[in-house]
C-alpha cells in the first residue's frame, strides 16, 4: 500500500484549483492525470528578462520587463495587426503589436492611460521600438528575472502550468533521506523537496536537476535488484535437454558466431533451479526466432512444454508458421493459440495442451487466459517484450508448476547505457552479426518536392510484380491526424492505380487491420499505407521498397525500425526517405547516418547522442520503463552510482526495513516502481 504521506501527491489532477475538465484535457495529453505529473512535469527551459526603467535600442533583441503607459490605439484594416502605443516613464515610445482577432481584447487588456507592467522581446522596426505579443503583469507584481518555460499542449500556457505546478510543490511532504549520506554531501545536492522546489524556480539549476534525476534513476535501479535478488531465491526448475531434437535439425545455413553464442548462453542459464531472466537483443533480420527455437527445443527435449507470446495475432500467426518450418520433421506437436480462435477448435488445442500433447504453443495474449492450462511450462519466450505489461507477463509466468524460465526477445536495439537502465534485473545476449547473404537495404534521402517522381517510380514497381510500404508520420500528438494522413495517401494512390492500395492505422479494429495485413502478405495488394502501426514484425518477403513521408519527424530508431519492413527476401531493397524543404542540424544529421549504415546497434548510440531529452525509442510503448526527470545523457554519470548505492543499501544498511529503507520505500512509491517492493517485473 501507497505511503498515506504520498496521497496528497497521488489526488487527481482536478484536485488542483483552477482545473476543471476543459483543463484536464489538454493535461491528459501531456500525461499529467494526477498532482505529481504535474510536479514531475519540469521545466525545459527558461526567458531570462532585464529590469528596466526607461527603453533604450541598444536592448534591441534582449527579453526585458518594463513599465509601460498605454497612450493611443491603431487598427489596421484586414487581417492587420493592433498596434498599442505606450511610453515608459520618461515618455519614450514603444509599440505594442498583436496579431490576429479583433482590437476589442487588445483594448480590454491595456486600458488608456493604466500603467501595466510588459515584458519581452525588444526589436526595433524602422525607427520604432515594438515589443510583439508582450507578456502582462500587474505594476506592483513582483519581478521575477528568470522565468520558466514547460512543454505545453494546445490550451494551456507556461505561466498557467507554473501556477498549477506551485500548487503541486505545496502538496509535496517532506521526505526522509534515502541517499547515502556521504553520497549526498560528495554531490552537493539538495534535499528531494528542495530540488523539486528549486528546478520549478530556476530551470538552469544542475544541481536541483541532478538530484531529481538521481532519485529517479536509484528507485529503478532499487527495483531491479530486488527483482533480481527475488529470482535468485525462487527455486524453478533446471532444463537439461539431452540434444537429440537439435541433432536432428537440418538448417539450410550454418547459424552466425552471435547466434551460437546466444544459445550457448541460454542453454547454460536454462541448466540452473533460479529461472532464468534473460534479454535477447537482436537486430532486424539478426536471426532470433532461430535462437527462441533452440531455447524451446532445449524445453521439450527434456520433458517439458515452451510458449512464446507475440503482441499481435499477424505476428503470432508469423511466428507459428516460421517454427513450423524450421522445426519441421522433428517428432514434437506445435500449436497456435490467438483471440481469434472460437468453438471446437480451440477447445480442442486447450485439451491437448492440458494433456501435454502440445510441446510448444505460439499466441498473444490469449494464451495465459484463466481457461488455458498447461500440462508443464517450463519455459516462456516473449516477442517484443516491451510491449506486456508487467501483470501480462507475471500470469503467464503462474502458469507452470515452478516459475518458467523467461526469454525475453526484442528487435529495437538500444544503447547500451538505456539497456542497463531498463532491463538491468536482466541478463543481456545481443545478436551483433547478421547472417550471410542478406544484403543492405540501399537508403535514399529524396526532398518532398519531387513527389511526383516517387510516385511514378511506386507505379513502375507495381508493374514489375513488387510489393510496396508508404509510411505516414504522426503530424500532430492526435491519432485523428494521424489516420487522416494515411487516409488521405491512400487515395490520391488509389486515383492513380487503383484498388490495389490498402491502409492501416492503430484506429482500426484488430480484425480489420490483420485482413489487410494478410491481403498485403498474400500478395492482393501491391501498395500498404500506413501509420507506424507496422513498425514491428511485419514479414513481407515481396515487400521490397519503403517510402517514409516526413522522415525527418521520426527518431533514428524508428527509421531504422520502419527500414527494416523491407530486405526480408532475396535481392536489393530500397527505402526512400522524403524530407521535407528545412531540416535542422540534427533531423540532417540523422538522415544521412540512416543513409550511411544499416547497424541498428550504431544507429542505437547515435540516436542517444542526438535526440537527448527526446523519446528514446521512437513511440513509448506499454510496459517500457520511462524515465520523466532523468535525461538521457545523465544517465551514463548517475546510473553505475545508484546502482551501487541500491546494492549498498540491500547489503549493508538493512534493505527495506532499516531506516534508510523505510525512506527507499516510500522512493519506490514515488517513482512509481512501487511494483519492486513486491515484484517489480516479471521480465
Amino acid at each position: 500500500m501507497r505511503p498515506a504521506i504520498l496521497n496528497p501527491l497521488f489526488a487527481e489532477v482536478t484536485a488542483l484549483k483552477g482545473v476543471g475538465p476543459a483543463l484536464a484535457k489538454p493535461l491528459d495529453r501531456l500525461g499529467l492525470a494526477r498532482v505529481v505529473d504535474v510536479a514531475f512535469h519540469l521545466p525545459s527551459g527558461w526567458i531570462d528578462r532585464l529590469p528596466r526603467e526607461e527603453l533604450d535600442i541598444a536592448d534591441a533583441g534582449r527579453v526585458i520587463a518594463i513599465t509601460l503607459t498605454p497612450r493611443d490605439y491603431r487598427t489596421s484594416t484586414g487581417r492587420g495587426p493592433t498596434r498599442v502605443q505606450a511610453t515608459d516613464a520618461r515618455g519614450n515610445y514603444v509599440s505594442l503589436v498583436y496579431f490576429g482577432g479583433s482590437s476589442g481584447w487588445v483594448k480590454k487588456l491595456l486600458p488608456l492611460d493604466t500603467p501595466r507592467r510588459v515584458s519581452g522581446k525588444l526589436e526595433s522596426y524602422g525607427e520604432m521600438l515594438q515589443i510583439i505579443h508582450p507578456d502582462l503583469g500587474e505594476p506592483d507584481e513582483p519581478f521575477r528575472e528568470r522565468e520558466a518555460i514547460y512543454p505545453l499542449s494546445e490550451g494551456l500556457t507556461s505561466r498557467r502550468l507554473g501556477g498549477f505546478a506551485a500548487q503541486a510543490l505545496e502538496r509535496a511532504p517532506e521526505l526522509a533521506e534515502w541517499i547515502e549520506p556521504g553520497l549526498k554531501a560528495k554531490r552537493g545536492w539538495p534535499g528531494w523537496r528542495e530540488a523539486l522546489q528549486r528546478i520549478h524556480d530556476d530551470p538552469a539549476d544542475t544541481l536541483a536537476r541532478e538530484r531529481l534525476a538521481y532519485d529517479e534513476i536509484f528507485a529503478n535501479q532499487l527495483a531491479m535488484t530486488l527483482v533480481r535478488a527475488d529470482t535468485r531465491k525462487r527455486r524453478g526448475r533446471a532444463l537439461l535437454g539431452d540434444g537429440r531434437l537439435r541433432d536432428m535439425l537440418r538448417l539450410p545455413y550454418t547459424p552466425t558466431g552471435a547466434q551460437s553464442r546466444s544459445v550457448a548462453e541460454i542453454e547454460g542459464d536454462l541448466a540452473q533451479t533460479a529461472p532464468m531472466l534473460r534479454l535477447l537483443q537482436g537486430d532486424v533480420g539478426s536471426g532470433k526466432t532461430l535462437v527462441a527455437a533452440m531455447a524451446l527445443l532445449i524445453a521439450v527435449e527434456a520433458g517439458a512444454q515452451g510458449a512464446m507470446l507475440a503482441p499481435t495475432e499477424i505476428l503470432a500467426r508469423q511466428h507459428y508458421e516460421t517454427l513450423r518450418k524450421t522445426l519441421a520433421g522433428l517428432p514434437l506437436e506445435i500449436a497456435v493459440l490467438t483471440g481469434r480462435d472460437k468453438g471446437r477448435a480451440r477447445e480442442a488445442t486447450l485439451m491437448a495442451l492440458a494433456a501435454g500433447e502440445i510441446d510448444i504453443l505460439v499466441g498473444t495474449h490469449a494464451i495465459f487466459q484463466e481457461a488455458v492450462g498447461y500440462k508443464d511450462l517450463a519455459l516462456v519466450v516473449v516477442d517484443e517484450q516491451h510491449r506486456f505489461g508487467v501483470a501480462e507477463r507475471m500470469m503467464l509466468q503462474a502458469k507452470g508448476k515452478a516459475p518458467p524460465h523467461l526469454l525475453a526477445m526484442t528487435a529495437t536495439p538500444i544503447p547500451r547505457t538505456l539497456t542497463l537502465a531498463q532491463y538491468g534485473e536482466m541478463d543481456v545476449s545481443r545478436l551483433d552479426e547478421m547472417p550471410p547473404g542478406r544484403e543492405p537495404i540501399e537508403t535514399r534521402v529524396v526532398s518532398e518536392d519531387r513527389l511526383d517522381e516517387v510516385v511514378n517510380a511506386i507505379g513502375r514497381h507495381m508493374a514489375d510484380g513488387g510489393q510496396a510500404y508508404w509510411v505516414c508520420p504522426l503530424v500532430e500528438e492526435s491519432e485523428k491526424s494521424d489516420l487522416a494522413a494515411a487516409e488521405m495517401r491512400a487515395e490520391t494512390l488509389r486515383a492513380r492505380f487503383g484498388e490495389r492500395i490498402g491502409v492501416v492505422h492503430g484506429r482500426m479494429k484488430p480484425a480489420e487491420k490483420d485482413a489487410v495485413m494478410e491481403a498485403f502478405a498474400g500478395n492482393r495488394l501491391s501498395v500498404l499505407v500506413a501509420t507506424t502501426v507496422i513498425e514491428v514484425g511485419v514479414d513481407v518477403p515481396n515487400a521490397t521498397l519503403i517510402v517514409i513521408e516526413h522522415a525527418d519527424r521520426f527518431g533514428l530508431a524508428q527509421l531504422h525500425q520502419l527500414r527494416g519492413r523491407v530486405g526480408r527476401g532475396g535481392g536489393l531493397s530500397r527505402c526512400l526517405l522524403l524530407r521535407g524543404a528545412a531540416l535542422s542540424e540534427t533531423s540532417r544529421a540523422r538522415l544521412a547516418l540512416m543513409r550511411e549504415t544499416n547497424d541498428g546497434f550504431r544507429i542505437a548510440e547515435e540516436d542517444l547522442r542526438l535526440r537527448g531529452g527526446g523519446e528514446l525509442l521512437g513511440t513509448r510503448q506499454s510496459g517500457e520503463v520511462a524515465f520523466r526527470l532523468a535525461l538521457p545523457e545523465m544517465l551514463a554519470d548517475l546510473l553505475q552510482c545508484a546502482q551501487d548505492d541500491a546494492r549498498l543499501l540491500i547489503d549493508r544498511d538493512g534493505g527495506l526495513e532499516g531506516p534508510r529503507g523505510q525512506a527507499a520505500r516510500v522512493a519506490l512509491y514515488l517513482f512509481d516502481r512501487d511494483a519492486g517492493v513486491a515484484l517489480l517485473r516479471s521480465g
